[in-house]
């Protein structure tokens, strides 16, 4: 049976010309359209869809608040942007990936240009992972305090009882679909004197990451930039590899190591690759080194992992199913039997601070 497609869009030429896409790939029927965040909300009231292709600017309701509405009556639903807004306004599709949208797209300035294959195949390849993602889980604000609580009380007891970890160690974590949102949930709950710089591939496009990496600093203790282009490895910071460039890391001029971006072709279908990464990490000689793999569609990671295991020590924690919005990376990982641990989103933090210590205090 074709999959319930929700279609929302101002523009009567965007919305047929998108449900033209969508309908022409047997999987998919679009089964309503409406012309704004009012109309969609009462359809959402009424009516469960597989996905919804949300539009961001709008009359009455914007995309943005209709997420809000969505979040705040509790309704989960499985929505993927589709918008002009997404190029140029990162800050845009961000706000919009943490009210609950899974994915995104860029709609083209000229409405005609939908029409290109490259366009078509690769809306139709973002909604089929939305459609088959897991829905938005609107956690409470008490679930919220709880898990912070708690990676409290770790890094207390990290301070209380200092863990002897011998030797240099890095943090690399890989994620993909409902990412941005997942980092949300671990980044803000390392401490500032983690015992290790900490390396971030997320699937994004050139510029977002620049904003996502802003946005995380903002709400963190522990210091989040998109890394540059040679510069060394300090603990205690977050480097988030730029959207369109390879991050690796390599050894620097004086010694020490430092990231090195390469243009090398997509791989897994994705530019940053967090393969190209962890085969990095393989040249280098940190003594310890743990890699996170998260929610994302595919099996990025598990090659890049499986090359580092086979010359390195390294400890991979992976997110669970459950907690997953798409179980694809982490599954991956896990059934090349390459994970040493699978735990819910809301312990990585306190994982990593585990196996990683704090500095100053070894």
């Amino acid at each position: 049976m074709a999959k319930k497609i929700l279609v929302v869009d101002d523009s009567a030429l965007v919305r047929r010309v998108l449900s033209d896409i969508i309908d022409s790939d047997k999987r998919f029927q679009v089964v309503d359209k409406a012309v704004d965040g009012v109309e969609a909300l009462e359809l959402l009231r009424k009516n469960t869809y597989d996905a919804v292709v949300l539009d961001v600017n709008m009359p009455k309701m914007d995309g943005i608040q209709l997420l809000d509405e969505l979040r705040k009556n509790k309704i989960s639903a499985r929505v993927m942007m589709a918008s002009t807004d997404t190029r140029e306004g990162a800050k845009v599709t961000l706000d919009a990936l943490e009210l609950g949208a899974l994915d995104f797209i860029h709609k083209p300035q000229n409405v005609m240009d939908c029409r290109s294959d490259d366009f078509k195949e690769n809306m139709l390849r973002i909604l089929t992972v939305v459609a088959d993602s897991k829905p938005p889980v609107f956690e409470s604000k008490d679930q919220l305090l709880s898990d912070r609580k708690t990676v409290t009380k770790v890094v207390d007891i990290a301070k209380k009882h200092p863990l002897h970890i011998a030797g240099n160690t890095i943090v690399a974590i890989a994620s993909s679909t409902g990412g941005p949102k997942a980092l949300q949930s671990v980044i803000p709950k390392l401490p500032a004197q983690l015992n290790a710089p900490v390396l971030i591939v997320q699937h994004m496009p050139k510029a977002f990451t620049a904003s996502l990496a802003e946005r995380m600093n903002a709400v963190s203790e522990i210091a989040v930039k998109e890394a540059e282009e040679g510069e060394e490895l300090r603990k205690g910071q977050v480097y988030i590899a730029r959207g369109g460039s390879h991050m690796n890391v390599k050894k620097g001029p004086s010694g020490k190591y430092v990231i090195a971006y390469s243009d090398q072709p997509t791989r897994e279908g994705v530019k940053p690759c967090a393969n190209y990464m962890y085969e990095s990490l393989a040249e280098c000689s940190f003594d310890n080194i743990v890699c996170t793999v998260m929610t994302g569609m595919g099996a990025d990671g598990t090659e890049g992992i499986r090359n580092l295991k086979s010359k390195k020590k390294a400890y991979v924690i992976s997110q669970d199913q459950e907690s997953s919005t798409v179980y694809g990376m982490p599954r991956s990982v896990v059934n090349a039997g390459l994970s040493d641990q699978v735990v819910p989103l809301n312990q990585i933090a306190q994982e990593i601070i585990l196996h990683v210590g704090l500095f100053g205090n070894q």
